[in-house]
């Protein structure tokens, strides 16, 4: 078996090869090029430079999987009798196929590979745009990717947009979100002399003239949220600002689980007689407003520290996965009586299972905090339902324990004072978690306020008599008073 080696020619011109990818083509003796559209190769053609070029098996299939595939199979006959260099535009592992299919056979030991070199379009198009990638960038193929993959609020960039048709797809697809006149970029041959931007309206995308292999397709991230009314975090971001005690709704931010109940239950039935009704605009709505309950239980249960959306995605998918093994594994069925019958014996395995899972305080422990601890065994019992009905019981339950530990003073011995006070302390970082208050954080401060507090006492009596005995009380809180000043 031979050597293959692929090499990247960039994504610029012949003035912006690596000196040692050139050395490499003019060494060479069997020299393979996916397609000869591209700038450098005609440079190297000058130059007596001959390579073999695969572009006519675009016209022998129907679909570019084939043609990568035949590629491949090529390529490996090739190297049984001797060296050959591949060369790819741009960077080897960057939105190519045949590269990808070749390092599957080389897992297989087809082939012994080595890639190297080559500048990736993606260096010359965020250099054309004027981008910082950090910001957060979506790479996309166009022939290939859903709109459910794109998130409005990164850039993004939409490679393999080759010509009208691909354009047009493209188009239809961002239409689903994006409206018809949101301005989009299209960049062709990025990096080199011929380098062309131009901004248009997204419906005119299909209409340019200047689309072909070379060009790349931008979409600028979304800065006002009306413009992405159809992403899924603007609408939570929606819930979370009406629920902000910082410039929220107060009707929005007064909700409970429990005062929201009968409301999905109007929802969800204006909904059913949307159904009845075949009415489909009418579904959309109230769909949408059986959704704006789902979002705001789930923000309310974030705001007291239960649980989120994503825990109800993960619970939800998870089952959705475990009770459909004839979708998602290898089992079989034959009728629809047999997914019923899969789906009740899978129901009956999980709560079966749920005895003899893993006690829920387990991992909660902090041996650094015992006040995290009990903020983590108290959130982890909230989150099964073991929680007082309001914040009435709360207080309630205070009250009581502060009670009982005064009665253990009087009464008790060291054993029980001890056992009643941590009662008071556990009812209170309770009180704290109802109120979203760390009271780890709050021990903290109330710490360090005493520490400087006390440390402005200290000062004081040094520079007046020298020790603490020589005060009385009401001297020394004086200056306690004037600390808190």
């Amino acid at each position: 078996m031979h050597q293959l080696t692929i090499i990247g020619l960039g994504a610029g011109d012949f003035e912006q090869l690596p000196i040692g990818v050139y050395r490499k083509l003019k060494q060479a003796k069997k020299i393979c090029v996916r397609t000869k559209e591209h700038a450098v190769l005609d440079e190297l053609a000058n130059e007596g430079i001959q390579f073999e070029s695969f572009d006519a098996m675009y016209e022998k299939h129907e679909d570019f999987l084939s043609v990568y595939e035949e590629i491949v199979e090529t390529l490996l006959k090739y190297i049984e009798s001797e060296d050959v260099i591949y060369a790819v535009p741009g960077h080897p592992l960057m939105a190519e196929m045949t590269v990808q299919l070749l390092i599957e056979a080389e897992k297989k030991g087809q082939v012994q590979l080595k890639i190297e070199g080559g500048q990736s379009f993606l260096d010359a198009v965020f250099g054309a745009l004027r981008i910082d990638p950090i910001d957060g960038f979506e790479l996309v193929n166009g022939t290939t990717f859903s709109i459910h993959q794109v998130n409005m609020y990164k850039h993004l960039l939409i490679a393999q947009v080759y010509d009208q048709f691909s354009a047009s797809e493209v188009k239809l697809t961002l239409l689903e979100k994006y409206h018809p006149d949101y301005p989009i970029k299209i960049v062709t041959a990025a990096g080199s002399k011929d380098e062309m931007i131009r901004t248009v309206p997204l419906h005119e995308l299909d209409h340019v003239a200047e689309i072909n292999n070379l060009t790349t397709v931008y979409v600028p991230p979304v800065k006002d949220k009306k413009d992405a009314l159809r992403e899924w975090s603007t609408f939570r971001e929606i819930i979370k600002t009406l629920r902000s005690p910082d410039g929220g709704c107060p009707w929005d931010r007064a909700q409970t689980h429990e005062s929201l109940k009968r409301y999905m239950l109007e929802e969800v039935h204006e909904f059913l007689q949307a159904i009845d009704e075949q009415d489909d605009e009418h579904m959309i709505e109230e769909l949408g407003d059986v959704l704006l309950q789902v979002f705001m239980q789930a923000q309310i249960a974030e705001d007291d520290g239960y649980w989120n959306l994503e825990d109800i995605l993960a619970g939800v998918a998870g089952k959705m996965i475990r009770r459909h093994p004839h979708v998602f594994s290898d089992v079989q069925v034959e009728s629809v009586e047999d997914v019923n019958a899969n789906w009740e014996k899978i129901k009956k395995k999980e709560h079966q299972n749920d005895d003899h899972a893993e006690p829920l305080l387990k991992g909660e422990y902090r041996a650094t905090s015992s006040l995290q601890t009990s903020y983590n065994y108290q959130r982890r019992a909230a989150k099964v339902g073991f929680e007082w009905p309001n914040i009435d019981g709360v207080w309630e339950k205070v009250a009581e324990e502060w009670q009982e530990f005064r009665q253990e003073i009087e009464n008790g011995t060291q054993e029980t004072r001890l056992d009643e006070f941590g009662d008071v302390l556990f009812t209170l970082v309770n009180l704290a978690r109802v109120y979203k208050i760390s009271a780890e954080d709050a021990m903290l401060h109330a710490n360090a306020k005493f520490a400087k507090r006390f440390g402005y006492v200290e000062q004081q009596v040094i520079a007046g008599r020298k020790d603490f005995k020589d005060y009385s009380l009401e001297e020394l809180d004086k200056f306690w008073q004037d600390a808190k000043q």
